[in-house]
């Protein structure tokens, strides 16, 4: 699913991601535990995350993630949008809590 359609999909507001439309993703995990997002393998995930710390973005860069959802209408610091810039990974902000943005997603053939 091209990021382009997570963002109309989830009313997804794009904090860093000029390439949105070209990047793809082929499954998403929903996780606020760093620790279980680390468990997981596929490089090709989009990352459903409550959090707005720098850690979402380090975490995504370590597992090579190409985009990151803050759900719950969360303001992200600006330090943590510096960050995802600089890294090259996409940072997208939906108002719908992961539960929500996840079933829609899923609804729309993106598994997990």
């Amino acid at each position: 699913m091209k990021l382009s359609e997570v963002l109309a999909i989830t009313e997804a507001t794009c904090l860093v991601g000029e390439n949105l439309s070209l990047l793809e993703v082929n499954h998403a995990f929903a996780s606020d535990l760093m620790s279980d997002v680390l468990a997981m393998t596929h490089p090709d995930t989009l990352l459903i995350t409550g959090l707005t710390t720098t850690q979402i973005v380090r975490t995504a860069q370590v597992l090579g993630l190409p985009a990151i959802l803050v759900a719950r209408g969360k303001e992200v610091p600006r330090d943590v949008v510096e960050l995802a810039r600089a890294s090259g990974i996409c940072l997208l902000a939906t108002r719908d809590i992961m539960y929500v943005a996840s079933g829609k997603l899923y609804g729309h053939g993106l598994p997990g």
